[in-house]
């Protein structure tokens, strides 16, 4: 009797007739799912060897591309390279509520009024939903042609029907092929929705958006082989609590995945945030604990506020809370700062958040971090020399205590320039006009003069010096 089922690793895709606790191919543990096969289709059916065999080989590539569309907005045309590709899939993944299918609705609106045919197919949303929605993101988004399905072979029936230039899929994990006995959103689903949906629109030139869920941990639902399918993989990011929002390209075959797009979430849909630096050093405290940092988003660079509090623990083990940025960052910042800072935190809960929901994952802000740790444990702030505004650095940690270089330090120059900032404080060979520092206990003697530091300050959190017997017995231990 032939085989009806298999068992699929929802990492990799490796399939096995036989269940492993430990796949295989990418040794993940229990993630072998036993899944049933689609049954064959006999020879001259629709998808059997008679029609593959009728397929001609597809020779060079055409000599004339065709153009790109353009989504309308500005950020996510960068993001994607220059617009979306005739043919391709986009993977757009994001928590919940953070505006994904506003995104996408305010995309197939510009689309539509641009004189393009879309499609707009949703399977956890009535018609009458979208339309709600549509109504405040303008005339556009309302045009849009809407299908609420989940069966596959609607869908394909529809997007061969229609053939839109564009179309939105909201989301990949709802539809559900009748050839598999599978529950939607489950791993063999999910991968036979996107190959057949990847078929049929580089079939026609359909550019395609997957809307997909996320994890608890933030990473995308489903197989890994869904990742790999696809041209473009986006990460929309942000706190629901905060306007702002990040669109970041984790894959992008068309394009550089170093770029980035910043919107603000408003009544009317997301809009365009093209000067955010001004907005975030207009809002900076300039209070103790309070640092900007000059980082670059892709190839752009940006000024946000790196926020820190130092208080007494009363805990054990003291709390390190953080809020956009790695906590393992942190701790070895801290340690540093410990080390060859003088700065003890050991006794002490540090609070660090990055300002409007930006999220830091580049090395250049270990120096802003430990700053602003610095100067809320001292409670001096740190200001430009000549006036009384927000001073900017950006540098990377050592463990031995040195600066490091990192990467577009012109650029950083330029836009804290632009934003009135003096005194930047940076690592050597950084450029001209900025406060360059060879070691963390430079930078601080540049940042925190010790002539600046007030009286009375013995309920803060202990300053390591050489004079301190106890401290040094603890940092000795």
């Amino acid at each position: 009797m032939p085989r009806t089922t298999v068992h699929v690793c929802s990492e990799c895709g490796l399939q096995s007739a036989q269940w492993h606790g430990q796949c295989p191919g990418c040794e993940a543990w229990n993630t072998l799912v036993e899944e049933r096969l689609p049954a064959r289709a006999k020879d001259g059916a629709a998808g059997g060897p008679a029609r593959r065999a009728g397929r001609a080989p597809s020779g060079a590539p055409a000599s004339v591309p065709r153009p790109r569309i353009s989504s309308g907005i500005g950020e996510l045309d960068r993001v994607l390279g220059g617009g979306l590709v005739p043919g391709s899939l986009v993977l757009l993944g994001g928590s919940p509520g953070i505006g994904k299918s506003t995104l996408t609705n305010m995309v197939l609106g510009h689309v539509q009024a641009a004189g393009h045919g879309t499609l707009y197919v949703s399977g956890e949303e009535s018609a009458e939903q979208i339309r709600l929605r549509a109504e405040r993101l303008g005339p556009g988004a309302l045009q849009v042609p809407v299908l609420a399905e989940t069966d596959l072979g609607c869908v394909l029936e529809s997007l061969a029907a229609l053939k839109p230039a564009a179309c939105v899929i909201d989301s990949v994990q709802t539809l559900r092929s009748a050839e598999l006995s599978g529950a939607p959103g489950s791993v063999g689903q999910v991968r036979e929705v996107a190959a057949q949906i990847m078929e049929l629109a580089k079939t026609q030139g359909t550019a395609v958006v997957l809307v997909g869920h996320v994890t608890k941990d933030g990473a995308l639902a489903g197989p890994r082989v869904l990742e790999h399918l696809v041209d473009c993989v986006l990460q929309f990011e942000g706190e629901r609590e905060r306007p702002y929002r990040e669109l970041r390209a984790l894959k992008n075959r068309f394009g550089s995945t170093n770029e980035a797009g910043l919107f603000e979430m408003r009544q009317g849909g997301l809009v365009e945030v093209l000067d955010a630096s001004a907005r975030f050093v207009a809002e900076a405290t300039r209070a103790p604990g309070s640092v900007v940092l000059a980082t670059m988003e892709g190839s752009r660079p940006l000024l946000v506020e790196v926020q820190a509090l130092v208080a007494p623990s009363e805990l054990e083990q003291p709390r390190r809370v953080v809020s956009g940025l790695d906590r393992n960052r942190l701790a070895l910042v801290l340690a540093i700062l410990g080390r060859h800072g003088r700065v003890g935190t050991g006794a002490a809960d540090v609070f660090v958040n990055v300002v409007g929901g930006v999220r830091l994952d580049e090395p250049g802000g270990d120096l802003a971090v430990a700053l602003a740790v610095a100067s809320a444990s001292r409670g001096v702030p740190v200001t430009s020399p000549q006036r009384p505004t927000p001073r900017a650095c950006f540098g990377e940690l050592g463990l031995t205590g040195e600066l490091r270089w990192v990467g577009h330090p012109e650029r950083r120059l330029e836009e804290a320039a632009r934003h009135g900032l003096e005194g930047v404080i940076c690592p050597p060979d950084s450029g001209a006009g900025a406060c360059q520092a060879r070691t963390l206990r430079e930078a601080l003697e540049i940042a925190m003069p010790a002539s600046g530091r007030p009286e009375g300050s013995r309920g803060r959190p202990r300053v390591i010096t050489h004079e301190d017997p106890l401290a040094a017995a603890m940092a000795g231990a």
